[in-house]
């Protein structure tokens, strides 16, 4: 399956050798949109890298990690992932499903008996699921905070007592399981069941059973370790015109469930990796989660298509178990997007073809709506146009 990457790839070094591939193409013609669109938006810097069949085929570095000092963007630079955080949650989630701690239809309050405490006009809380908390269905609002409008407010609520102190004054918005609702604060409950069942904090526990395991040693929640400080991406935002500087290094507190998770590009294509699965490596991987649960992670659970901030932001979007599905006209694409503090990032997979695809960028351009106007920001231009490659493996492939 490698060989006509290989080719591609000697391509790249020996143009006159043989005739552009199509996937070459699709390459080159991405490569000349991320260029153009990252200095077009004043986006400081961005990584891009394919994983195919367990390798870093494509890595490419943009632009600068810090735009004041002038540092590179490298393989050793390390953004944050956001939302992607909420893959791993998911992870854990089945994990303990799958040594027997529960069932993805036990209710939420059997784990965090202070959810009884949230106002339902639509029935009994207990009711509530971990497999609607995964899949987005609950029924819980999108934002874990209210408060960020002042710089001596907390960038997140730093531990479990602010969230409980806040249940009374919380209401279910929508009837559980009838439609979808993108939830930070459900993946942060879901947080507590891991701490909880396992008996250890949710980086500990991550870091032994997902990091650790799969070779990403760089990788880490919040706070960066002083060995790795000067590899960390500053990150900024495009406001009126002008590229702002962001917060540096912030803590997601209580909240790192959702969304606290670090990592330079090589780590994050060792998840790929593990994501799409190689028959070599099969024992290794099931350590972390067997094949089978993976892909019932995969299987959609209800349609996202009024949501235009995940996935392939489209109508055919679909929520999984902390994954979302879509399908092109040949082609079935997996993946979480994550935006926070000026970082966006991208993880799509095209399974069937061995395939994914990291982006991430240390600018936003413009602030995340739920709106289809969310697809013509410069980020989601670049991360939509990385359906192509997948397209023109399949057409290869014919």
């Amino acid at each position: 399956m490698l060989r006509w990457i290989a080719a591609a790839l000697a391509l790249m070094a020996n143009p006159a050798a043989a005739e552009e591939t199509g996937f070459d193409k699709a390459l080159r013609d991405f490569r000349e949109l991320h260029r153009s669109e990252t200095n077009r938006a004043k986006i400081a810097g961005s990584s891009f890298y394919v994983v195919q069949d367990g390798r870093t085929v494509v890595a490419d570095h943009l632009g600068e990690q810090d735009a004041d000092a002038h540092v590179p963007v490298d393989a050793d630079t390390i953004y944050h992932w956001a939302s992607i955080t909420k893959t791993m949650t998911g992870i854990a989630i089945m994990q303990l499903r799958d040594r027997g701690l529960l069932s993805l239809d036990d209710p939420i309050v059997k784990y965090v008996p202070e959810l009884a405490a949230v106002h339902n006009p639509y029935g009994d809380t207990g009711a509530i699921t971990l497999r609607q908390l995964m899949s987005h269905s609950a029924g819980f609002r999108s934002g874990t905070w209210p408060w960020r409008d002042q710089d001596w407010q907390p960038f997140e609520p730093k531990g479990w007592a602010q969230l409980v102190a806040m249940l009374p004054y919380t209401r279910v918005e929508f009837k559980p399981g009838s439609r979808f609702g993108y939830s930070n604060p459900g993946i942060v409950y879901l947080g507590q069941v891991i701490e909880r069942l396992s008996g250890e904090d949710y980086e500990v526990y991550i870091d032994k059973n997902i990091l650790k395991p799969l070779g990403m040693h760089d990788s880490y929640f919040d706070r960066t370790p002083p060995h790795l400080l000067p590899h960390r991406s500053h990150s900024y935002y495009v406001r009126d015109g002008r590229r702002v500087a962001a917060p540096f290094d912030v803590d997601t507190g209580v909240t790192v469930s959702n969304g606290g998770l670090n990592a330079p590009m090589p780590d994050m294509a060792r998840y790929v990796a593990f994501l799409l699965g190689d028959p070599a490596r099969r024992s290794d991987y099931d350590r972390v989660l067997k094949r089978a649960s993976l892909e019932e992670m995969w299987a959609p659970q209800i349609s996202a298509g009024e949501d235009f901030t995940q996935g392939r932001m489209a109508k055919t979007t679909q929520s999984g178990l902390s994954f979302f599905i879509d399908r092109g006209a040949a082609v079935r694409f997996v993946g979480h997007n994550g935006d926070q503090n000026g970082f966006r990032a991208y993880l799509s997979l095209c399974p069937d073809q061995g395939m994914g695809s990291l982006l991430a960028f240390n600018t936003e351009t413009r602030g995340v709506e739920n709106s289809a106007a969310n697809r013509k920001t410069a980020e989601s231009q670049v991360a939509l146009a990385t359906d192509g490659l997948c397209e023109a493996i399949e057409e290869q492939r014919r």
